[in-house]
């Protein structure tokens, strides 16, 4: 059975890391938290964004919505403010669409980051034309009640991945990643090695080297195992 809860309080994140954040963005820092870690905390490509050009960084508020239902949003974006990241789900069904157009235009109004939905969102034009950041795993006009059951900032599980209040969502081109407060900081840091990694590769390429050299991509295939066959595959099979 459903227990509906409501937490008030909101956990916020320094500004301009959330802005560095979403600048290095999902690829770098889901990199930065180490293969396995890094796999349990990003969303699978379900999770898509209505507009490609936009990014966002932010402290999750959650909000869990009975299927069919959005009455967990409205309450949510009630409590949500400047630079949150609005992450609803009703378990990734279609019917009763979580936000459209006038939750937009009110969440552009409190400088909400953005947001992420399992499940589905309506309005998409205008929600592109505004400008406001979305990520949702369906689109869908469904009209949703508004009757609960409702629960608002508990852990929620989005598309496979848990997020906590005050969870840190990343989300760009790339897909969306929830990384926890406690490993931000090393996330971040990795990343910044990586990127700056990046751009001496991207010199030496510009200077006209070649990627499977830069790579060292000839020492990876040898300790792999691979036989190599001077010849064409047609040639054995024939």
């Amino acid at each position: 059975m459903i227990r509906p809860q409501i937490y008030t309080r909101i956990v916020d994140a320094d500004p301009a890391l959330m802005a560095e954040a979403a600048e290095i963005g999902v690829a770098d820092l889901h990199e930065g938290l180490g293969a396995v870690v890094g796999r349990t905390l990003l969303m699978s490509p379900s999770i898509r964004p209505l507009d490609p050009a936009l990014k966002m960084a932010g402290p999750a508020v959650t909000a869990y919505n009975y299927p069919g239902d959005n009455l967990a949003s409205h309450q949510a974006l009630h409590l949500a403010g400047q630079g949150h990241v609005l992450v609803m789900t009703n378990g990734g069904e279609t019917q009763g669409a979580q936000f459209g157009e006038l939750t937009g235009i009110q969440a552009r109004r409190k400088g909400v980051a953005g947001l992420v939905v399992h499940g589905s969102v309506r309005d998409t034009r205008s929600l592109i034309e505004m400008g406001f950041p979305v990520w949702s795993s369906a689109i869908h006009t469904s009209h949703p009640e508004k009757r609960g059951p409702a629960s608002v900032n508990v852990p929620v599980v989005v598309d496979g991945v848990l997020v906590n209040p005050g969870d840190i969502v990343v989300a760009d081109a790339d897909g969306v990643l929830v990384i926890p407060p406690a490993l931000l900081p090393a996330a971040m840091e990795n990343a910044r090695r990586r990127r700056d990694r990046e751009v001496a590769i991207r010199a030496r390429l510009d200077e006209g080297e070649a990627l499977y050299d830069v790579l060292e991509i000839a020492g990876a295939v040898k300790a792999s195992g691979a036989e190599i066959f001077d010849r064409a595959w047609s040639d054995d099979a024939s």
